[in-house]
């Protein structure tokens, strides 16, 4: 079936590049592409689950807005827990 489209100047110069390079023709790139787009999707490709640790209890409720707070405040928990480095002792 013949038609007539509309393209712009600049995709129709990289559709005649490419029609060279491959040494086929305008026509064909057009309808692969329209193929392409056309084809139903399949479902999402199978995506490699990420990785999760299992690191016990929180040690307070986050969506405590207050609880959290005082929690990230508690120097002497972080320390234990190696999440901050004790501070220096002061040379005198």
């Amino acid at each position: 079936m013949k038609s007539t489209l509309v393209i712009d100047d600049t995709v129709m110069v990289k559709v005649k590049e490419k029609a060279a390079r491959d040494r086929t023709t305008i026509s064909e790139i057009v309808e692969a592409a329209l193929r392409n787009y056309l084809e139903p999707k399949d479902s999402p490709r199978d995506l490699q689950p990420l990785p999760s640790w299992n690191l016990g209890q929180l040690p307070v409720d986050v969506s405590d807005k207050d609880a959290l707070y005082e929690f990230l405040e508690d120097d002497e928990y972080m320390i234990r827990r190696g999440f901050i480095s004790p501070p220096k002792k002061k040379r005198r």
